[in-house]
């Protein structure tokens, strides 16, 4: 009996009973802390490449929604229909960006330069993800970011060749918004297109307001090759002009352009 009563006292008293004990100890703390470590670092980061995937997805929808209107803009269609996933976002057609244009044209008849200004306003259709907006603009297509700078995801369809400028002017109407996660569906009709020709043009004056500015200053610098000359970040506005000589024809669409949002 007293053999017996050694032995356990023995092993309770073990230094390997002790380690084990604190071996298991360790263990499910190391697993207790990585568990807690995926919880509070893992999961956010999860969740935002999740984000960040739904707004790629979005970008990508705006830019096969782009030449689908830009169809209807410059009447190659009389209307379009496009599917959009939102993600949790809304999509609204809103805004108050305008487009003001001026020329210098010479006039051969009195040998002097007329100046011809056309505004129109622009509006946009936009898609509002978080703090994050994605837009179709004048043919273009835009995003911002919550820090405030705006990129072309798609440019506009300007066009400049063989001393012929085109210059695009959609006017979008509509005011209806949806939110949700679901499908939504954006039809757009068009209107009576005008064109205006102008010829022998010297100088092209152009300002943009629009919440996608920064964008639209890449866009006519790098592109066009215009000059900036104002900047005005607090009113989002942008203007920009360029010389030609010899003269050049320009070329002006208006197109009105009539957008539901199903």
């Amino acid at each position: 009996m007293d053999s017996r009563k050694k032995a356990r006292k023995n092993i309770v008293a073990s230094d390997d009973a002790v380690s084990e004990v604190l071996g298991f100890s360790i263990t499910l703390g190391v697993m207790v802390l990585s568990l807690a470590v995926i919880g509070v670092a893992g999961y956010p980061m999860l969740e935002n490449m999740q984000e960040r995937g739904h707004l790629l997805n979005i970008e990508q929808s705006f830019s096969v929604l782009q030449p689908n209107l830009n169809k209807v803009a410059f009447g190659k269609a009389p209307s379009q229909s496009v599917e959009l996933k939102m993600y949790g976002s809304s999509i609204s057609v809103t805004g108050t960006s305008y487009m003001n244009l001026s020329m210098q044209v010479w006039n051969s008849t009195n040998s002097s330069y007329n100046t011809p200004s056309l505004e129109r306003q622009m509006r946009t259709i936009e898609n509002q993800y978080g703090e994050n907006t994605v837009a179709y603009e004048n043919t273009g297509t835009w995003v911002r970011y919550p820090q405030g700078s705006s990129i072309a995801i798609s440019k506009p369809d300007f066009a400049y060749h063989d001393n012929v400028l085109l210059i695009p002017m959609i006017t979008i109407s509509g005011t209806k918004s949806i939110s949700g996660s679901g499908l939504t569906r954006v039809v757009s009709q068009g209107g009576q297109i005008s064109v205006s020709v102008y010829e022998n043009v010297s100088r092209v004056d152009m300002t943009i307001k629009s919440d996608y500015y920064e964008g639209w200053e890449r866009y006519l610098n790098e592109t066009l090759g215009m000059d900036i000359k104002h900047r005005d970040p607090a009113n989002s506005t942008i203007s920009a002009s360029r010389d030609y000589n010899p003269g050049i024809d320009v070329l002006v669409t208006v197109s009105p352009m009539s957008v539901t949002i199903e």
